[in-house]
Formats: C-alpha cells, structure tokens, sequence
C-alpha cells in the first residue's frame, strides 16, 4: 500500500449550494480560444442576420402582392409576385447553409484547442491535484463539456444575436405598418423578459447539478471498467449496479427538473405572442372591414407577426443551451484555473535552519556537509496540502544520507510515510521544510524536468499504459537503444515473457496492463526505472508480486545496477533489505535509526518485529 495521505475529491458537490455567476461573464472567459476563428464568426452572424433579414422581406412582397396584382386580379404580377417569393425563400436557405459552413471547420478547431490546453495543464498540474479529482469528473470536463461550448459557438451564440435583430426589425416594421396593431403585438415583451430572467436563473443552477452529477456517475463507470477483477471477484455486482442506478437516478430528476423548466418557459413564451397575434387579427379584420386598413397590409403585418414567432419561441431553448454551455465552461476553468507547476522552473530553496547533529551512535544518521554527494535529506518535514492545519506534519525532521554509490533500505510500518518520503526525490511533492541534495545541488534549486533526469522512480503499484511493452519501458527513456532495452528487461528479468508474448515487444499491453499478470508488470516497470541509468534510483517494494525464484534472479542482476548508483528502496522482506548497504527505519514520521540490517536486528526492537513478520508493516 502506498504510504499516500486521501484526500476527499471535489464530487458530489450537488447537494451543496452553488455560487451565483453571471452566464454572460462565463462566456466572455471563451473569448481567447475564439479570437483565431473570429472572423469567421463575425462573418457566419453578419449572414445569419443578412438571411434572417430576408425573411422579413417576404411579407412586404406579400402586402404588394395582395394589394396590386391579387387586387387588380392580374395574373402575370401573381406570378412575378411567386417568382419573387420563391427568389427571397431560396435566398434565405443558402445564407443559412453558408453560415453552417462557414462555422463548422474553425469551432472544430476551438474544440480541439481547448481540449489540448486542458490536457497540457492536467499534465502540469501537481500530484496533489490528481490526489483530489477522481479521473471521471475530468474526464466529463474534456469531453461532455466541451461539446456543450461548441455547440453554444455553432448555434445558440449567432442565433441570440440574429434573433435579437430580427425581433428589433420586425418590431420596426410591425409599427411602421400600423402602430396600434404593433403595440398590441409587442405587449407580451416586458413579462417576456422578467420571465426570462427568472428561468436563466433556475437553469443555471439545474444544467450545473446535471454536469457534476454526469461527471460523478463517469466516474463510476471508469471505476467499475477497469476495477471489474475485484467487482466479479468479490461478486459486487449487485451494490455496484444499485450504486450505479442511485446515480443515474440522480442524474434522471436532475434531468426531469431542467424538462420541466424548459417546458415552463416555452409555454410562457409561446402562448403570449400567440394570445397577442389572435387579438392582432381580430383588431386587425374589424380595421379592414371599417376601410382604415388595407388587406395586403393586414397580410403583411400578420405574416411579419408569424416571421417573428421562431425568434421569439427560440429565445427558450437558446437561452438553456446558453446557460448549459455557461455551466460548463465554468467547470472547464474550474480545473484551468488550479495553478500549475512550472517543469522547468526552479523552486525555491527551503530556509529552515539545519537540523542539530546526529550521531550513528544514537541509532541515526548523521548530516551530511554542504556539497557531500549522494542524496542527502536535511530537516525535511512534509504536510499534505489539504490536511487539516491542527494535525501534526506527515514526515517530521528527517535527516539522512545516503552515499554516492549506497543502496539504502527504507523500512517502516504501515502508513509511516515511506511512500510519501520517496515521492520527494522526484518532486512529485515539494517537502514543506528542510531540504533535499542531489550530489551537492540542492533539489529545490532544479526544474522538475532536471530532477526527473537524475531520478527513476519504480513504484509499488506499477501503473502501464495501453501501448507496446517497448514502449512502456522506454518511458523511462526517451534517447533509450534497442540495446538499452535488452539490458533493462534483462535486469528486471523480463526478457522470457516479452520475447513469449504475440508480437515480442511490440505487444500492445493493455489498458493498465491488465493482460498480463502483477509480476509482469511489476517486471516492466522495474525496466522503466533502470532503462536510463540514473544517477538515483527510486524503488517502492520493487519485488512484492514477484515469486521466490523470480525474485532471487531480479536481486541478483538488480545488484549489478545498484552498485553503478545512489538507491533509496522501500523495503518490506529481509530479501530486499539485503539489497542494501545500510538500513533505515521510519517510525512516527521520523527516522528512528540507521544500520546494516544485522545491527538493527539485533539493537533495535521495533526493526527486529517488522522483519520477523510479527508487526504490522510486515507482508
């Protein structure tokens, strides 16, 4: 088990108030990855606006057409009037087909854009990020969410701003036909709007509870997929698919909540310009039958009220998908937003005062002076980001030194830190206090990317990828030779099952790995490690899932390697401890004593119960 503190990740978050944003200022966010593409955009709405502004045309066509031709019964203006329509009609369809092509290409391109710039970041976020989210929720960010923003760019975004016009212009003409019959019409825009402001509200919050939810229950699929060994294993099927149908339950009334708020305004918006249109035509028929009206201008003032009903029943749907992609993009900066870290960047020296001598015979290690090689740990304390500030730090004081060229064993009990001691050598974490030196440079001096140079790190849990068994080890590696990978399966005593498998080493492994059994991977990512010969070498419990035979065979080529670096190794059976030249137990957070194994066994109780196999941090 990896010595890792938990932290509770961000889901779930559902049942928790959400804060109020502006919809409109969570948008305006989207502005950098659309500036590329915004001419495009500017041009794709002046023709959306060109052609919905010819639709308006056509019933001033029909009011020249009722009043003349129709009116003086003359047949060819009937049909010039026809021919005019069929003109305006096949117009307007070919605008709106252009704007369709004139968007899709560059919003494809947004698309990608941002979702290579959320895989950057993720890649540059700390680990203690990636120790909070659960990979679903980020998994629904890069995805679900980010079509809900290109399909706000492709439609909602021009149709806001076209069906705006054409409700102003059509407003325009309705009045300038007949102003008595506009304000009837137009009487319904005012509860319009406070209606409209309310439901933004309402669906804001909904289309938020659904995307987090969604993102909850990927997380659970993801979980069940690649945890289906311990589901059927342990025959959880069941609790697994009653977990997964609260879930989607769940997310099922969520869904039923925004149907109904959708529902609701489109009743609204829909039956009060259609009551406005009827009392429309009736004033309207009682004008012309009065003579103060005329028929083809009645046509025309009711053919511009039905023009405008797609506007205006539009204005529901566009402002949900509004706020849906505003919910969204509000999740996408959520992660955007984490401060990276800079892998080529220096950290900052830790200035905590050095530690006081100690002396071997005090059963610990001694400090190391400024410039000593080898890796040298002084008055390191480490505390979680995220731990609660009364609780006392993780790793407290640690002051040891490991020789240029030393193997050294790091024992400890069960959830003593080990795990989390090696994962600073790597800076996977920045230690909190103290400070670490790499053969006299110290580690907060160097960029990530200089100490992931000089370190190899093999982990307890070996984690592979869905590529090819090469190309997992030359991970390791990137400047790696066929030769270099020989000899790292060789050491790791890989070299039978890979040449055994399909295709040799370019066996494609598996997501996780998960065609081969533990001691393999655990084999190839032992490879990985020492592909590179590194100037420190990191091992967490390299050899636990190997058997004996197997296990005796890696020790002895992995010797040959060790005595060629600087090697901290975690260490939980007296056959890796023999590994290395001297000993060092974490106990409390602290390092406890130093020795060669046989000094520790027998001067040192708490060391003698963990290697008996009596203690708990024994396997």
């Amino acid at each position: 088990m990896a010595d890792t503190a938990q932290t509770s990740p961000p889901t779930d978050r559902t049942d928790l108030p959400q804060p109020q944003h502006s919809a409109v200022r969570s948008l305006l966010r989207l502005w950098p990855f659309a500036r590329p593409v915004r001419a495009r955009l500017l041009i794709a709405a002046c023709v959306a606006v060109l052609a919905s502004c010819v639709s308006l045309v056509i019933p001033l066509v029909l009011k020249w057409l009722v009043d003349g031709p129709v009116a003086a019964r003359d047949p060819g203006g009937v049909w010039l009037g026809g021919a005019y329509l069929l003109l305006l009609g096949v117009t307007e369809a070919l605008l709106f087909g252009l704007r369709r092509r004139l968007v899709a290409r560059p919003l494809a391109r947004v698309e990608a854009a941002m979702r290579e710039a959320l895989y950057r970041h993720l890649q540059r976020l700390p680990v203690s990020f990636h120790d909070r989210w659960p990979s679903g929720q980020l998994l629904s960010r890069g995805t679900t969410d980010l079509q809900l923003v290109r399909l706000f760019l492709a439609f909602p975004l021009t149709f806001l701003l076209v069906n705006a016009t054409t409700i102003l212009v059509g407003a325009v003409l309705l009045l300038a036909q007949r102003w008595s019959l506009g304000l009837v019409l137009l009487a319904p825009v005012l509860p319009l709007m406070v209606l409209c402001s309310v439901f933004e509200a309402k669906y804001g919050r909904a289309a938020r509870r659904t995307q987090d939810q969604l993102g909850d229950l990927t997380t659970v699929v993801e979980e069940s997929v690649l945890g289906i060994r311990i589901i059927k294993g342990f025959g959880r099927h069941r609790s697994q698919a009653r977990a997964f149908r609260q879930l989607t339950h769940a997310l099922r009334t969520s869904e039923l909540r925004k149907a109904r708020l959708l529902a609701w305004i489109l009743g609204f918006i829909t039956t009060l310009p259609e009551i406005a249109i009827g009392a429309g035509l009736v004033l309207g028929t009682l004008q012309v039958t009065e003579g103060v009206l005329s028929p083809g201008t009645l046509v025309a003032f009711l053919s511009t009220a039905l023009a405008l009903r797609w506007p205006v029943e539009s204005i529901g749907f566009l402002l949900a998908m509004a706020n849906e992609a505003a919910s969204a993009t509000d999740r996408y900066f959520e992660v955007m937003d984490e401060p990276a870290v800079d892998e080529t960047a220096a950290g900052t020296a830790a200035t905590a005062a050095p530690p006081p001598d100690r002396t071997t015979a005090a059963g610990q290690d001694t400090p190391a002076a400024p410039g000593t090689g080898g890796l040298v740990f002084s008055g390191v304390a480490f505390r979680y980001p995220d731990a609660p500030p009364d609780t006392p730090p993780l790793l407290q004081d640690i002051t040891l030194h490991i020789r240029p060229g030393e193997t050294m064993a790091l024992v400890g009990a069960t959830g003593s830190g080990k795990t989390t001691l090696t994962a600073l050598v790597p800076r996977l974490y920045d230690p909190t206090a103290g400070r670490i030196v790499l053969d006299g440079r110290d580690l907060a001096t160097l960029s990530r990317d200089e100490a992931r140079a000089l370190v190899a790190v093999a982990f307890e849990e070996p984690t592979l990828f869905s590529a090819t068994a090469a190309e997992n080890v030359l991970m390791g590696d990137e400047d790696a030779q066929d030769d270099d990978l020989r000899r790292a399966l060789a050491v790791a005593q890989a070299e039978g099952f890979v040449d055994a498998l399909p295709d040799g080493s370019a066996t494609q492994v598996g997501e996780q790995g998960l065609s081969l059994s533990g001691g393999q991977r655990q084999r190839l990512a032992l490879a990985r490690a020492v592909v590179g010969r590194p100037r420190f070498l990191i091992l967490d419990d390299p050899l636990s899932a190997l058997d004996v035979h197997t296990e005796a065979l890696v020790e002895a080529a992995l010797r040959r390697v060790l005595s060629t670096t600087t090697a901290l190794v975690v260490a939980h059976r007296p056959s890796t401890v023999l590994l290395a030249d001297r000993v060092a137990l974490l106990s409390g957070g602290r390092i406890a004593a130093v020795g060669t194994h046989h000094q520790l066994l027998r001067d040192n109780r708490e060391y003698a119960t963990l290697m008996s196999g009596e203690g708990e941090g024994a396997r």
